[in-house]
């Protein structure tokens, strides 16, 4: 009896209909908060925390942001432009000062003779790379902010000298010259043979330490600065990379214990942030170009020859041949219709 009880009372249609009254009358659950979806978390880009540091502050990482050398030698070289501006005109006006000690004309090319220089972003000219680094790490050291004056002690070269003679008690007064520093970089680049592409990479890694660690580049500390940079820079860019003890065969009184201390606090000051996109590497090289161009420091130009102008051309022929092939592949594939007409159009002939 029950289950017939319970059978009818399944099959009833008036029952099954209070039922679903029943189901559609039950209050909705309520609607999750935000904290118990996981809305309230942050995108990866977030956490990251890339806008930290400015685009215009940040030039080693972004290939849009103007490097820090090329605007803080905006003053001198307008200065410079100015007394070239000035010589100009008195030269003009007394050829004779000319040929006295003016300075020598800028090669131009003409219908005969076409002057190159043997400098590209992808084969720099070493000797001139290096002078163009040197020069804009002087004008970092010049136009230093003088309110910022944090040296931390990694590159004091007071407490880590690079040599057994004694520091100056003013070495921190005076500002180096550019010739200085030339003669410090290009000393590192030919024992280690370093080249071109290095010397570009070391001044990506310097600007990227200076805005990273919010330090200035000054005359008790760049030595060591420089030397972190081309040490850590020749291990990223080389593919034999010169180890620490060869540094010490250079610079005789450097331990290999500080060498690597140099090395381990240069690499946490950057983040380990040791990538150097081709963008942000091309906009360094033509910076140090208009550097160049600025300060009178022009590439070296040579006529071009015949063996050169020959290599060119085989050059040339090969990136030819290239692009026609990928230009009839992209022609095959856009011409698809059968017994295509072309419409020629004939000129037309009035009596």
């Amino acid at each position: 009896m029950g289950n017939t009880a319970s059978c009818c009372v399944a099959s009833s249609p008036k029952l099954r209909r209070k039922a679903h009254a029943r189901l559609d009358s039950d209050p909705e659950p309520e609607p999750l908060s935000r904290d118990d979806t996981g809305w309230n978390l942050q995108h990866i880009s977030d956490r990251e925390n890339v806008d930290d540091l400015n685009m215009e502050y940040n030039p080693s990482d972004h290939p849009r942001a103007s490097t820090l050398f090329l605007s803080k030698s905006q003053t001198d070289v307008r200065d410079k432009r100015k007394s070239l501006f000035t010589n100009h005109v008195m030269a003009a006006v007394l050829p004779s000062l000319q040929h006295r000690g003016g300075r020598t004309k800028r090669k131009h090319s003409s219908c005969s003779t076409i002057f190159l220089d043997d400098n590209t972003v992808s084969q720099p000219n070493l000797k001139h790379t290096i002078k163009c680094v040197a020069l804009a790490i002087y004008y970092h050291i010049k136009n230093r902010d003088p309110d910022n004056k944090t040296l931390l002690d990694i590159f004091d070269e007071k407490l880590h000298p690079l040599s057994k003679q004694e520091v100056p008690s003013d070495y921190d007064k005076h500002d180096p010259e550019q010739k200085h520093i030339y003669r410090f970089v290009r000393t590192l680049f030919s024992a280690a043979q370093l080249t071109a592409e290095c010397a570009i990479v070391t001044l990506v890694y310097l600007e990227r330490l200076l805005t990273y660690a919010e330090i200035d580049i000054c005359p008790g500390s760049w030595k060591r600065i420089v030397l972190g940079a081309i040490l850590l820079a020749s291990k990223v860019w080389d593919d034999q990379a010169v180890w620490n003890v060869d540094y010490c065969q250079i610079l005789k009184d450097i331990t290999v214990e500080d060498m690597n201390e140099l090395e381990r606090q240069f690499l946490e000051l950057l983040q380990f942030n040791i990538n150097v996109p081709s963008s942000v590497y091309a906009k360094y090289y033509f910076d140090l170009r208009s550097l160049s161009e600025a300060n009178n420091m022009s590439f070296p130009l040579e006529p071009l020859s015949r063996d050169k102008a020959q290599k060119l051309e085989a050059i040339s022929r090969l990136c030819e041949d290239k692009y026609k092939d990928c230009r009839k592949a992209a022609k095959k594939r856009s011409i698809s219709a059968d017994h295509l007409s072309i419409v020629r159009w004939a000129p037309a002939i009035i009596p």
